[in-house]
């Protein structure tokens, strides 16, 4: 009863649980510069069709285009604010699925062990062995042409398996904690203990996986897109990329047409990267920065 009393009050109500978050992210510097980074993407306007090649080419920047045109005549501002929700999409989307299935075959490997442990090791152990962006071109080639859902299956289906081990090596730790044990005395079946009581005390390490996944899927996908492998019809920053490239932008005074989605990308990333940080001095107390406070000098005697 002892048992159980103390894991009834290890839960929390979720409201109270999404508070405790919001404030442990308020706290956090890198957390809070994260989060406007990323903020800051969806929030831009632009008033152009991204396709639209009705302008005049290689015009500098304007007030009338903030970037200026491309080769084509089309508005560089237009493409890349239109850009975002492509590269945003495919962050979103594959760092949820990748760390599903991450959560899955990490948590089942390490709870369930025996056969399902050794089976699950085997299929995460190759996919780690194996170069991940060659492994990306090669399927990617195959697939030529295809659009953002293709990008997502291929990056999510060979993504998940270095969060996977992590995920395994953190569930080993809590085979043997007292809260799991009074669920399996309670007679619990093993998916509720999984689902119920073993995903839910690795919410940190899970949030830092999506994190590290979902700037993962950007850079892979920019890359991608770079070289070729993905629809260049469709408006993202790699797309941008590869059009500059082949209209050789940076010798023919287009800079902005190569530098503006590379910097998106670059601060996209800084952005994944500062929550991932953050939430991991969130889940761990041991890597928060320590604070010094001023001593109090008292009043001198007379």
């Amino acid at each position: 009863m002892a048992l159980q009393a103390t894991v009834e009050s290890r839960r929390l109500p979720s409201s109270q649980a999404l508070n405790r978050i919001g404030r442990a992210v308020r706290s956090n510097r890198k957390a809070t510069a994260g989060t406007i980074l990323v903020a800051l993407f969806p929030g831009v306007i632009a008033h152009d069709s991204p396709t639209l090649d009705a302008y005049r080419p290689h015009l500098g920047l304007s007030s009338a285009h903030l970037l200026g045109t491309t080769a084509y005549g089309q508005d560089m501002w237009a493409q890349l604010v239109w850009g975002t929700r492509n590269v945003l999409e495919i962050a979103f989307v594959v760092g949820l699925a990748a760390t599903a299935i991450a959560v899955l075959v990490g948590i089942a490997a390490a709870y369930l062990g025996g056969l399902w442990d050794g089976s699950l090791s085997v299929v995460t152990d190759v996919l780690l062995v194996i170069p991940l962006f060659p492994l990306l071109i090669v399927i990617a080639g195959y697939a030529h042409g295809g659009g953002t859902l293709v990008l997502i299956v291929v990056i999510t289906a060979t993504s998940w398996s270095y969060t996977a081990r992590q995920l395994r090596a953190q569930a080993l730790t809590l085979r043997s904690r007292d809260f799991l044990e009074a669920a399996r005395v309670r007679g619990e079946r093993k998916i509720y203990i999984i689902v119920v009581e073993v995903i839910p005390t690795m919410t940190s390490l899970i949030v830092a996986s999506f994190l590290t996944n979902a700037l993962y899927a950007v850079l892979f996908a920019s890359s991608l897109q770079f070289i070729g492998l993905g629809d260049p019809n469709t408006v993202s920053w790699g797309t941008m990329l590869y059009w500059a490239q082949n209209n050789a932008a940076l010798q023919t005074g287009q800079a902005m047409w190569a530098l503006a989605p590379g910097a998106c990308i670059a601060a996209l990333g800084a952005a994944f990267a500062l929550l991932n940080y953050a939430f991991d001095e969130i889940g761990n107390p041991a890597l928060r920065p320590v604070r010094v406070r001023p001593l109090k000098r008292g009043k001198p005697r007379a």
